[in-house]
């Protein structure tokens, strides 16, 4: 696995972990689709690695991040 497999994978699991992120948050609670599933036990069980799912994108981020700059330089700088 290459350098841009890396690159790749981290970018998917940065949306995965943010859509985690997202519908694990109890602030979205205006959104029709998250607001009738609060009550929920299931959701509950989902709800107590929202912290965890914080710190897996903050991790992929960065990944992602570090590898970009080293593989296409950082951009707008000649």
């Amino acid at each position: 696995m290459n350098m841009l497999d890396i690159l790749l994978v981290a970018g998917i699991t940065n949306v995965l972990f943010l859509l985690l992120v997202i519908f694990s948050c109890r602030c979205m609670g205006f959104w029709r689709i998250t607001k009738w599933i609060f009550g929920y036990e299931n959701y509950q069980k989902f709800y107590k690695f929202h912290c965890f799912f914080w710190y897996g994108l903050i991790i992929s981020v960065f990944i992602h991040a570090t590898l970009a700059i080293y593989l296409f330089g950082i951009p707008f700088v000649n």
